[in-house]
């Protein structure tokens, strides 16, 4: 109930850039859904060497690519792959990094020293960079990629976790519970975690936009997807090989954009509506 009541005021929320956000991103969802149903060719069977490099037209909205594939169906499948990618990153760092965290904070001392440095020495690498050593050492597939993107980003959700369970940890709640005899562990999950979710919340949500656009990297480098599964970032790196043909690379790039920024427009909603300040400024 309580939870169906924050997203009740969620959606009553007057800030428009944040609905913006919520209908870009819940549109690519259901395009995602029910891409067979909504585009008009195979994005990989239906190629036409004759029609190859076709403008954007009536029978080809997005026009057609150097294999006289249909672009507007390609940029429809290709969301199923890049949402799920960045949705199953952000969830696997968000899992990892609340678990690593909350252990951290809760604990302390020399425990809280040691996972700390470890986080740390993971941060010290650059993202990027990191990222593309990983993928390429396990090799370019999608489940690599995500693996890759995973690790470079669970530290960020174990900082935050930590900093907050160490502020929450001293309430009263928590205090009466240990009275109570609940274990460590029934205090952790139920008592600390819990009350530390709404600027975890905010940085996933942000990172949705991140982990897609970084997918869309390391495929566009070759390191991700490979042909011919339609993917936005690979299909971007088709065009720059075919630079004439504006609409190849145009499309994709736009449905990358588009979904970072709706994301960066629903984490700074979340975010002004968990702040008590901005909330009642609003």
């Amino acid at each position: 109930e309580a939870a169906m009541n924050t997203v009740k005021q969620l959606l009553k929320h007057k800030n428009f850039m944040f609905k913006l956000g919520l209908v870009i991103c819940i549109g690519w969802i259901v395009i995602a859904i029910f891409a067979p149903l909504l585009t008009p060719y195979h994005p990989i069977n239906d190629q036409n060497i004759v029609g190859r490099f076709q403008p954007p037209s009536a029978e080809h909205w997005f026009g057609t690519d150097s294999l006289g594939r249909d672009v507007f169906s390609r940029v429809l499948y290709g969301s199923r792959i890049s949402m799920s990618a960045g949705l199953i990153t952000v969830l696997i760092s968000f899992g990892v990094g609340i678990l690593f965290g909350g252990i951290a904070g809760y604990v302390g001392g020399v425990v809280d020293d040691v996972m700390m440095r470890f986080s740390e020495m993971v941060q010290s690498f650059p993202p990027l960079i990191l990222a593309m050593v990983i993928a390429a050492a396990l090799g370019p597939n999608i489940s690599n990629s995500i693996l890759a993107m995973a690790i470079i980003w669970w530290p960020n959700y174990a900082r935050l976790t930590r900093s907050i369970v160490i502020s929450v940890k001293e309430n009263d709640y928590v205090t009466a519970s240990r009275i109570l005899g609940a274990s460590h562990l029934r205090i952790l999950y139920r008592e600390i975690l819990p009350n530390s979710i709404g600027p975890m919340a905010v940085m996933a949500t942000l990172d949705l936009g991140n982990a897609i656009l970084m997918f869309s990297g390391l495929s566009f480098l070759g390191l991700g997807v490979q042909p011919p599964v339609p993917e936005w970032g690979a299909m971007v790196s088709d065009g720059v090989l075919t630079f004439n043909y504006w609409w190849i690379s145009t499309f994709p790039g736009l449905a990358i954009f588009s979904v970072a920024i709706g994301a960066n427009f629903i984490g700074d909603g979340l975010r002004d509506y968990l702040d008590p300040r901005m909330r009642k400024r609003a």
